[in-house]
Protein backbone atom coordinates (compact mmCIF):
# COMPACT_ATOMS: atom_id res chain seq x y z
CA UNK A 1 0.00 0.00 0.00
CA UNK A 2 2.86 2.25 0.75
CA UNK A 3 4.14 1.74 -2.98
CA UNK A 4 0.79 3.11 -4.20
CA UNK A 5 0.81 7.11 -5.15
CA UNK A 6 -1.91 8.92 -2.60
CA UNK A 7 -4.36 9.52 -5.48
CA UNK A 8 -4.94 5.91 -6.00
CA UNK A 9 -4.84 5.09 -2.21
CA UNK A 10 -7.16 7.85 -1.84
CA UNK A 11 -9.27 6.29 -4.69
CA UNK A 12 -9.17 2.53 -2.89
CA UNK A 13 -10.30 4.11 -0.01
CA UNK A 14 -13.71 5.42 -1.45
CA UNK A 15 -14.13 2.25 -3.08
CA UNK A 16 -14.01 0.63 0.15
CA UNK A 17 -15.87 3.04 1.60
CA UNK A 18 -18.65 2.47 -1.10
CA UNK A 19 -18.93 -1.47 -0.59
CA UNK A 20 -18.61 -1.18 3.40
CA UNK A 21 -21.80 1.64 3.11
CA UNK A 22 -23.38 -0.47 0.46
CA UNK A 23 -23.48 -3.66 2.79
CA UNK A 24 -24.63 -1.71 5.98
CA UNK A 25 -27.63 0.32 4.25
CA UNK A 26 -29.38 -3.38 3.70
CA UNK A 27 -29.46 -3.91 7.69
CA UNK A 28 -31.13 0.11 8.27
CA UNK A 29 -34.92 -0.23 9.65
CA UNK A 30 -36.03 2.30 6.74
CA UNK A 31 -34.42 -0.26 4.59
CA UNK A 32 -36.36 -3.13 5.98
CA UNK A 33 -39.46 -0.85 6.07
CA UNK A 34 -39.23 -0.64 2.08
CA UNK A 35 -38.22 -3.92 1.03
CA UNK A 36 -40.03 -6.60 3.59
CA UNK A 37 -37.90 -9.17 4.87
CA UNK A 38 -40.37 -11.96 2.76
CA UNK A 39 -39.37 -10.61 -0.37
CA UNK A 40 -35.66 -10.51 -0.23
CA UNK A 41 -34.20 -13.14 -1.95
CA UNK A 42 -31.06 -14.10 0.55
CA UNK A 43 -30.76 -13.59 3.70
CA UNK A 44 -29.57 -10.05 4.73
CA UNK A 45 -25.49 -10.72 5.75
CA UNK A 46 -25.66 -12.61 2.68
CA UNK A 47 -27.33 -9.61 0.31
CA UNK A 48 -24.88 -7.26 2.31
CA UNK A 49 -22.01 -9.22 0.88
CA UNK A 50 -23.29 -9.73 -2.35
CA UNK A 51 -23.98 -5.79 -2.49
CA UNK A 52 -20.57 -5.01 -1.15
CA UNK A 53 -18.53 -7.21 -3.27
CA UNK A 54 -20.59 -5.85 -6.58
CA UNK A 55 -19.56 -2.45 -5.70
CA UNK A 56 -15.70 -3.19 -4.88
CA UNK A 57 -15.51 -5.01 -8.11
CA UNK A 58 -17.81 -3.37 -10.73
CA UNK A 59 -17.50 0.17 -9.52
CA UNK A 60 -14.07 -0.47 -8.13
CA UNK A 61 -13.12 -1.48 -11.82
CA UNK A 62 -14.65 0.82 -13.65
CA UNK A 63 -13.49 3.51 -11.95
CA UNK A 64 -9.96 2.42 -11.94
CA UNK A 65 -10.05 2.20 -15.61
CA UNK A 66 -11.75 5.82 -15.75
CA UNK A 67 -8.64 6.86 -13.63
CA UNK A 68 -5.93 5.35 -15.74
CA UNK A 69 -7.32 7.23 -18.91
CA UNK A 70 -8.33 10.35 -17.36
CA UNK A 71 -4.06 10.56 -16.28
CA UNK A 72 -3.82 10.08 -20.52
CA UNK A 73 -6.04 12.70 -20.93
CA UNK A 74 -4.13 15.28 -18.52
CA UNK A 75 -6.87 15.69 -15.85
CA UNK A 76 -6.05 16.46 -12.62
CA UNK A 77 -4.87 13.78 -10.02
CA UNK A 78 -7.22 12.91 -7.29
CA UNK A 79 -4.52 14.50 -5.05
CA UNK A 80 -3.04 16.69 -7.33
CA UNK A 81 -0.24 18.70 -5.90
CA UNK A 82 -1.21 21.86 -8.21
CA UNK A 83 -4.86 22.11 -7.03
CA UNK A 84 -5.68 23.46 -3.69
CA UNK A 85 -7.35 22.14 -0.91
CA UNK A 86 -10.09 25.54 -1.22
CA UNK A 87 -10.34 23.95 -5.14
CA UNK A 88 -10.95 20.39 -4.10
CA UNK A 89 -13.17 20.55 -1.11
CA UNK A 90 -14.41 24.26 0.28
CA UNK A 91 -15.32 25.52 -3.36
CA UNK A 92 -17.62 21.95 -4.01
CA UNK A 93 -18.60 22.43 -0.92
CA UNK A 94 -20.06 26.09 -1.65
CA UNK A 95 -21.22 25.02 -5.63
CA UNK A 96 -23.18 22.01 -4.35
CA UNK A 97 -24.98 23.87 -1.44
CA UNK A 98 -25.65 26.37 -4.12
CA UNK A 99 -26.86 23.73 -6.50
CA UNK A 100 -28.95 21.83 -3.46
CA UNK A 101 -30.84 25.14 -3.08
CA UNK A 102 -31.47 25.56 -6.51
CA UNK A 103 -32.90 22.11 -6.95
CA UNK A 104 -34.97 23.30 -4.37
CA UNK A 105 -36.16 25.87 -5.76
CA UNK A 106 -36.74 24.28 -9.01
CA UNK A 107 -39.07 21.49 -7.74
CA UNK A 108 -41.40 23.90 -6.02
CA UNK A 109 -42.00 25.24 -9.66
CA UNK A 110 -42.03 22.22 -11.57
CA UNK A 111 -44.32 20.58 -9.51
CA UNK A 112 -46.64 23.22 -9.69
CA UNK A 113 -47.21 21.85 -13.65
CA UNK A 114 -48.28 18.10 -12.71
CA UNK A 115 -50.22 16.81 -9.67
CA UNK A 116 -47.91 14.52 -8.06
CA UNK A 117 -46.72 17.18 -5.34
CA UNK A 118 -43.06 17.63 -4.86
CA UNK A 119 -40.18 14.85 -5.19
CA UNK A 120 -39.92 12.62 -1.86
CA UNK A 121 -36.91 12.21 -0.15
CA UNK A 122 -35.24 9.15 1.58
CA UNK A 123 -36.35 9.87 5.26
CA UNK A 124 -33.05 9.97 7.71
CA UNK A 125 -30.60 8.55 8.03
CA UNK A 126 -30.84 6.83 4.90
CA UNK A 127 -31.05 10.34 2.79
CA UNK A 128 -27.68 10.93 4.95
CA UNK A 129 -26.45 7.53 3.85
CA UNK A 130 -27.22 7.43 0.74
CA UNK A 131 -25.88 11.01 -0.37
CA UNK A 132 -22.60 9.66 0.60
CA UNK A 133 -23.19 6.56 -1.40
CA UNK A 134 -24.30 8.33 -4.79
CA UNK A 135 -21.50 11.07 -4.16
CA UNK A 136 -18.76 8.20 -4.74
CA UNK A 137 -20.84 5.72 -6.58
CA UNK A 138 -22.58 8.08 -9.14
CA UNK A 139 -19.65 9.83 -9.54
CA UNK A 140 -17.69 7.15 -10.58
CA UNK A 141 -19.84 5.92 -13.37
CA UNK A 142 -20.82 9.01 -14.70
CA UNK A 143 -17.93 11.19 -14.64
CA UNK A 144 -14.90 9.37 -13.52
CA UNK A 145 -15.54 6.22 -15.99
CA UNK A 146 -18.03 7.72 -18.91
CA UNK A 147 -16.54 11.22 -19.16
CA UNK A 148 -12.51 9.61 -19.40
CA UNK A 149 -13.30 6.66 -21.09
CA UNK A 150 -16.15 8.07 -24.47
CA UNK A 151 -13.26 11.13 -24.52
CA UNK A 152 -10.63 8.86 -24.45
CA UNK A 153 -12.10 6.91 -27.02
CA UNK A 154 -13.18 9.49 -29.47
CA UNK A 155 -10.39 12.13 -29.19
CA UNK A 156 -7.65 9.88 -28.61
CA UNK A 157 -8.10 7.04 -30.36
CA UNK A 158 -10.56 7.93 -33.19
CA UNK A 159 -9.48 11.59 -34.02
CA UNK A 160 -5.94 10.74 -33.06
CA UNK A 161 -5.84 13.84 -30.78
CA UNK A 162 -7.60 16.20 -32.37
CA UNK A 163 -11.01 18.25 -30.65
CA UNK A 164 -10.54 17.25 -27.37
CA UNK A 165 -11.55 20.28 -25.92
CA UNK A 166 -14.91 20.11 -27.79
CA UNK A 167 -15.25 16.29 -27.40
CA UNK A 168 -14.87 16.64 -23.55
CA UNK A 169 -18.12 19.27 -23.37
CA UNK A 170 -19.96 16.74 -25.80
CA UNK A 171 -19.14 14.01 -23.91
CA UNK A 172 -19.85 15.87 -20.18
CA UNK A 173 -23.82 16.09 -21.76
CA UNK A 174 -24.31 12.91 -22.67
CA UNK A 175 -23.15 12.24 -19.01
CA UNK A 176 -25.61 14.80 -17.85
CA UNK A 177 -28.62 13.09 -20.13
CA UNK A 178 -27.16 9.28 -18.68
CA UNK A 179 -26.82 10.35 -15.14
CA UNK A 180 -30.66 12.14 -15.33
CA UNK A 181 -32.05 9.03 -17.27
CA UNK A 182 -30.22 6.61 -14.82
CA UNK A 183 -33.05 8.11 -11.95
CA UNK A 184 -36.09 7.56 -13.90
CA UNK A 185 -36.92 3.67 -12.63
CA UNK A 186 -36.47 4.97 -9.59
CA UNK A 187 -38.83 7.64 -10.08
CA UNK A 188 -41.13 5.49 -11.63
CA UNK A 189 -41.21 3.16 -8.72
CA UNK A 190 -41.83 5.89 -6.27
CA UNK A 191 -44.78 6.98 -8.38
CA UNK A 192 -45.79 3.18 -9.49
CA UNK A 193 -45.72 4.46 -13.08
CA UNK A 194 -45.72 1.29 -15.53
CA UNK A 195 -44.04 3.15 -18.74
CA UNK A 196 -42.17 6.02 -19.53
CA UNK A 197 -45.37 7.23 -21.17
CA UNK A 198 -46.61 7.29 -17.77
CA UNK A 199 -44.22 9.99 -16.50
CA UNK A 200 -45.79 13.85 -16.74
CA UNK A 201 -43.62 15.97 -19.14
CA UNK A 202 -43.27 18.47 -16.48
CA UNK A 203 -41.85 16.04 -14.22
CA UNK A 204 -39.49 14.76 -16.61
CA UNK A 205 -38.30 17.21 -17.49
CA UNK A 206 -37.60 18.33 -13.71
CA UNK A 207 -35.59 15.06 -13.93
CA UNK A 208 -33.56 15.59 -16.91
CA UNK A 209 -32.77 19.65 -15.80
CA UNK A 210 -32.39 19.49 -12.32
CA UNK A 211 -29.85 16.21 -12.56
CA UNK A 212 -28.38 17.69 -15.55
CA UNK A 213 -27.09 21.07 -13.87
CA UNK A 214 -25.52 18.67 -11.32
CA UNK A 215 -23.90 16.81 -13.58
CA UNK A 216 -22.39 19.75 -15.65
CA UNK A 217 -20.77 21.29 -12.70
CA UNK A 218 -19.24 18.10 -11.69
CA UNK A 219 -17.94 17.24 -15.02
CA UNK A 220 -16.43 20.49 -15.42
CA UNK A 221 -14.51 20.55 -11.60
CA UNK A 222 -13.89 16.81 -11.89
CA UNK A 223 -11.22 17.41 -15.38
CA UNK A 224 -10.65 20.94 -13.48
CA UNK A 225 -9.53 20.05 -9.75
CA UNK A 226 -10.01 15.96 -9.47
CA UNK A 227 -12.14 13.31 -8.99
CA UNK A 228 -12.81 14.42 -5.11
CA UNK A 229 -13.91 17.81 -6.65
CA UNK A 230 -17.53 16.45 -8.03
CA UNK A 231 -17.94 13.48 -5.23
CA UNK A 232 -18.25 16.89 -2.88
CA UNK A 233 -20.49 18.71 -5.24
CA UNK A 234 -22.55 16.16 -5.54
CA UNK A 235 -22.56 15.10 -2.04
CA UNK A 236 -23.45 18.24 -1.09
CA UNK A 237 -25.64 19.00 -3.55
CA UNK A 238 -27.44 15.87 -1.83
CA UNK A 239 -26.98 17.00 1.69
CA UNK A 240 -28.77 19.88 1.33
CA UNK A 241 -31.46 18.76 -1.32
CA UNK A 242 -32.52 15.13 0.32
CA UNK A 243 -30.81 15.57 3.61
CA UNK A 244 -31.71 19.09 5.11
CA UNK A 245 -34.86 20.14 3.10
CA UNK A 246 -35.91 16.42 3.84
CA UNK A 247 -35.93 16.88 6.85
CA UNK A 248 -38.18 20.64 6.98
Amino acid sequence: MRNLSLSLRIYIGLVITLAVLGAVSIFLPVYQALVPSQELPASKPVLALANAGILLVVYGGLGYLGLVLSRKLGYAEIWDPDVSNRQRFLTPALIGAAVGVFLILGDAVFSRFHDLGPLPHPQFPLSLLASITAGIGEEIIFRLFFISFWTWLISTVILKGRGRNPTFWIIAVLSALAFALGHLPGVMALFEFTTLTDIPAALLTEIILLNGVVSIFAAYYFRKFGFLAPVGIHFWTDVVWHVLWGLA
